[in-house]
């Protein structure tokens, strides 16, 4: 089973695809899947941003640690 990126690793590769894409030096090719790359990487950060969103507010609800 492969490893779960981290927010922080997600946060770092979109960094890199940015500046690819914004040099202009890609390919039409290469530029869409960096871009498609991307996209996966923020549905991927959507996802973990949604969990800890859910965590935080069953803290504050109860007050208690809860699998966080």
């Amino acid at each position: 089973m492969a490893k779960a990126i981290t927010l922080e690793e997600s946060f770092g590769s979109l960094e890199k695809i940015i500046d690819n894409l914004e040099n202009g030096q890609l390919s039409l090719d290469e530029s869409f899947k960096m871009y498609n790359e991307g996209i996966k990487l923020i549905k991927n950060c959507n996802i973990q941003l949604d969990k800890v969103e859910k965590q935080i507010i069953i803290l504050d609800k109860s007050g208690e640690h809860d699998g966080i």
